[in-house]
């Protein structure tokens, strides 16, 4: 379902680890030409729009910042790190 939701949108991609276990569910928001990505936790199905909303805004921040205050509420405590994005291109093999 969250597949078709985004088909012309996002492109989701597993990995194997991203060493956040004691996070539950993660995901990593990033993308060419931006200069931060975020790494989110505790996660879950239930907040998939808002999820999706924060993608939306990190696409169309020019940097990729987003402020807190542009967060929905369910993720106020989910951002586990800002890291800088430079020269990071998303890839098709999985790690």
């Amino acid at each position: 379902m969250l597949g078709a939701l985004l088909r012309d949108e996002v492109e989701l991609r597993p990995v194997s680890c991203l060493a956040a276990c004691e996070h539950g569910c993660t995901a990593a928001i990033f993308m060419p030409g931006k200069n931060f990505g975020y790494l989110l936790g505790g996660l879950s199905a239930d907040i998939a729009p808002d999820i999706l909303d924060y993608a939306r805004i990190y696409a169309a921040s020019a940097t990729g910042a987003v402020m807190p205050s542009r967060r929905a509420p369910s993720l106020a405590n989910a951002i586990l790190s800002r890291f800088p994005a430079y020269g990071l291109e998303p890839t098709k093999d999985f790690p």
